[in-house]
């Protein structure tokens, strides 16, 4: 019974040969076991029949028989290996990934928990001297992790057991004497529980932001498609009343030129029927012609003659001078081509008031900014007017004053969206209007690189867009209210005729990058010539 449960070491089970548990051993004379059939192959691949262990020849090829001990104790061998085996598999193998047992040799089970004083990682077997033993039992054990040494203070190698609050890092006992010592330190539970809440409640609140972005991401998608339907359908209208038209015009062309047509047509009826009706009498009078001149009765020929003209007289019209005149049809493609032109630009107008009403919806109320404003320039107490006042005042030198230019700039600024504002212009002779950035002051060049968006008028008549480099405006009558439309994220600044419902210019790919505010520029009094006031006015729709 003693030798039965008795199991030496595997190596004592393993064949020689193929260094596998034996499988029906057999033993030499000179002591050695092997498998079976690992010596038989060995002696007949050989000419020599030797003991592959000991190099023992032998003169005669030895009769081998099965070592019946040998064989049951690898049977008990077997056995034990395979609940060794099965008790193994209910501790999971460590995968990569996980935290392997630093105590298991050859194969690595999955550790349970780690030990912050030993500093090492065990597995459910090894685990269980820090749950029996009371020394160990003291030991902090938490789940398993890997890079324990992460955990030891690299300059007093003592456990990092505690949070300084002061410089957010954690530390050990030494730290907080010589190195932290007027910091707030609190333990490591309190550390993580106060930097938990702080995580959660700032994921939280970036949640909500993103919440609340995809909420201004949709309506701004809903207003993007509601933009696109109504422009859809305008544009349908519009391109609908123009085929209409193209149509309609067509059709009265082609109706005008049949109508000259068929007068025509008409007639040449009349003078080939006319013709006709001559031809026949000439060939009636030929004939009785004919019949008399057949006779030799030239008594009755004469005779005859007269009776002849008075019954059928001879056709005495003379078509020398007549002829058909083909109708005429100078300029009639050119009046229908002329009605189309006058009917598209109905249409642009039609288009252009829709795009005016659209602006106005983004309708701002504008109040001039005085500490802006150019010292040579008067504004009103309500801050809608501004003039030319020909006399510099003494006033605060603000970084955001105008030194150089007669300008002056809202109080309302925008980084974002779209606004839209009207200004008053009549009786002006010079005049500047739009958008200003932020930074714009100080400037002595009015234009985009500088920072302006703008139009302007010069000696009473001289519109021009103040771009790089100014493009002059020609405009069909001279506007006394002018719109400025901005749309800050496509990059465009337009200003229209209010009364005209005209489009007088666009700055298009604008990149703004600052603030953008109203910019008026009331232009020198000129002796009075150009007193009037830029007036900011309300806005109605049209």
């Amino acid at each position: 019974m003693a030798a039965a449960n008795y199991l030496p070491s595997e190596d004592r089970f393993l064949c020689a040969i193929c260094l596998d548990v034996f499988t029906d051993p057999v033993t030499t004379s000179c002591g050695h076991n092997f498998c079976k059939s690992c010596i038989d192959k060995h002696w007949n691949n050989n000419d020599q029949y030797l003991c592959p262990m000991c190099k023992n020849v032998f003169n005669t090829r030895p009769e081998l028989h099965v070592n019946t001990f040998i064989s049951e104790m690898v049977v008990q061998f077997r056995q034990s290996a395979q609940q060794k085996s099965s008790s193994s598999s209910e501790q999971q193998v460590s995968k990569p990934g996980e935290v392997p047992c630093d105590v298991c040799t050859g194969t690595k089970l999955k550790a349970l928990k780690s030990c912050l004083v030993c500093l090492a990682s065990y597995c459910e077997t090894h685990l269980e001297p820090h749950q029996t033993m009371s020394g160990l039992k003291r030991h902090q054990l938490i789940d398993a992790v890997e890079n324990l040494e992460g955990r030891m203070c690299p300059k007093h190698d003592k456990p990092l057991e505690l949070f300084c609050k002061t410089d957010q890092t954690c530390v050990c006992m030494l730290c907080t004497v010589l190195v932290h010592k007027m910091h707030e330190v609190v333990p490591l539970k309190e550390g993580y529980e106060e930097k938990k809440s702080e995580l959660e409640t700032e994921i939280q609140q970036m949640i909500q932001k993103r919440r609340l972005k995809i909420q201004e991401v949709k309506h701004s998608f809903d207003l993007s498609e509601k933009d696109a339907n109504r422009e859809i359908s305008e544009g349908v209208q519009v391109f609908t009343a123009l085929k209409e038209s193209v149509e309609r015009s067509q059709a009265e062309l082609i109706n005008t030129i049949r109508e000259k047509q068929k007068t025509t047509e008409k007639q040449a009826e009349g003078f080939v029927k006319e013709l006709e009706q001559e031809i026949s009498e000439l060939e009636k009078r030929s004939a009785e012609v004919e019949q008399l001149s057949s006779s030799e009765d030239h008594l009755r020929l004469l005779q005859s003659v007269q009776s002849l003209n008075t019954h059928h007289p001879t056709p005495t019209k003379d078509w020398t001078e007549i002829s058909l005149r083909p109708s005429s049809y100078d300029g009639t493609v050119e009046r229908a081509v002329a009605q189309l032109e006058e009917t598209l630009s109905e249409q642009m107008r039609k288009l252009l008031q829709f795009e005016l009403e659209r602006v106005q919806q983004y309708a701002v109320d504008v109040t001039l900014d005085p500490d802006t404003a150019n010292p040579y320039l008067i504004l009103s107490d309500d801050g809608k007017k501004v003039y030319d006042g020909d006399l510099k005042k003494k006033l605060p030198n603000n970084p955001e004053r105008f030194s150089f230019e007669l300008f002056v700039l809202g109080k309302q600024s925008f980084s974002t969206g779209r606004f839209y504002f009207v200004v008053q212009l009549k009786g002006k002779t010079a005049w500047t209007l739009g958008v200003a950035r932020e930074s714009g002051q100080g400037r002595t060049k009015t234009s985009p690189r500088s920072g302006f968006w703008s139009i302007c008028l010069r000696n009473g008549n001289e519109y021009r867009a103040l771009a790089d480099p100014p493009v002059l405006l020609s405009l069909k009558s001279p506007p006394q209210k002018v719109g400025v439309f901005v749309d800050y994220e496509k990059g465009l600044v337009s200003f229209f005729d209010v009364d005209a419902a005209a489009l007088i210019y666009s700055f298009t790919g604008c990149s703004f990058t600052e603030k953008l505010s109203p910019q008026l520029g009331p232009g020198h009094n000129n002796g009075g010539k150009n007193s009037a006031p830029l007036i900011i006015s309300p806005v109605g729709v049209n």
